[in-house]
C-alpha cells in the first residue's frame, strides 16, 4: 500500500514539474521545477529497485546539469520580450514537430499493444546476482566481464581532463592575458612613466 501511495505522489509531482517546466515565464523557475522533477525521478527509480540510476539523477543531474543550467541562466541578461516575440514566431513549426512526436507516440504505443515489439528475457549470463542489491550486482558486473572497458573509459576521461589543463595553462607568446611576476617586480619607476612637456598647439607623440 506504502510503495503504491509512493509512486502516485512521485509520478504526479514529476509530471506537475515537467509542465511547470514549461509553462513557467521565468527560465531560473523553469531550471527550479526541472530539478524537483529530477529528485522525484530518482525517487521513482528507488522504487523500482534502480538505486544505482537514482543516485546519477540526484549527483549527476541536480548536483552537476541543473546547478549548471540555473547559473547560466542566471548570468543572461534575457530580454522577455524578444523571447516572446520568437515563441510566436516559431509557434507553427512547434506545433508541428509536437504534432510528430505525438503521431511517432501513438504509433509505438500501438506496435507494443499488438505484440510486434519482442522486448526479450535476461539469459542467465545477464541474469541479476541473487541477494545482493542492484548497485552491487552493478559492481560485480562492471569489475569482472566489463573491468578492461571500465578501465579504458577511465583513461580516456583521464586523458582529456589533462589535455584540457595543458590547452588551458599552456604558455602563450605575446600574450596579456598572463602575469609576469618578476618583470612587474623589476620594472623601474623611469621605464613605467615618461613625462611630456608638449607645446601648444603640438600635442602627444605616442
Amino acid at each position: 500500500m506504502i510503495q503504491a501511495i509512493a509512486f502516485y505522489l512521485f509520478a504526479t509531482i514529476v509530471i506537475t514539474s515537467a509542465v511547470m517546466v514549461i509553462m513557467a515565464r521565468n527560465p531560473v523557475h523553469s531550471v527550479l521545477w526541472l530539478i524537483l522533477a529530477f529528485f522525484n525521478a530518482a525517487g521513482l527509480m528507488v522504487l523500482v529497485g534502480a538505486e544505482f540510476i537514482a543516485v546519477l539523477l540526484v549527483i549527476v543531474y541536480v548536483g552537476a546539469v541543473a546547478v549548471l543550467f540555473l547559473f547560466v541562466v542566471m548570468m543572461l541578461d534575457i530580454d522577455f520580450a524578444e523571447l516572446r516575440s520568437g515563441f510566436i514566431k516559431n509557434f507553427p513549426l512547434g506545433i508541428a514537430i509536437a504534432l510528430v512526436l505525438l503521431a511517432e507516440l501513438i504509433l509505438g504505443i500501438g506496435a507494443w499493444q499488438a505484440g510486434a515489439i519482442d522486448l526479450g528475457t535476461a539469459g542467465g549470463a545477464t541474469a541479476p546476482v541473487a541477494g545482493v542489491s542492484n548497485i552491487t550486482a552493478l559492481g560485480i558486473l562492471l569489475y569482472s566481464r566489463y573491468l578492461f572497458l571500465f578501465e579504458a573509459a577511465g583513461l580516456v576521461l583521464l586523458v582529456a581532463m589533462i589535455g584540457a589543463i595543458v590547452l588551458t595553462h599552456r604558455k602563450r607568446e605575446g600574450s596579456s592575458g598572463r602575469q609576469d611576476i618578476a618583470r612587474q617586480i623589476a620594472r623601474r619607476p623611469e621605464d613605467a612613466t615618461i613625462m611630456r612637456q608638449p607645446a601648444t598647439g603640438e600635442g602627444v607623440e605616442l
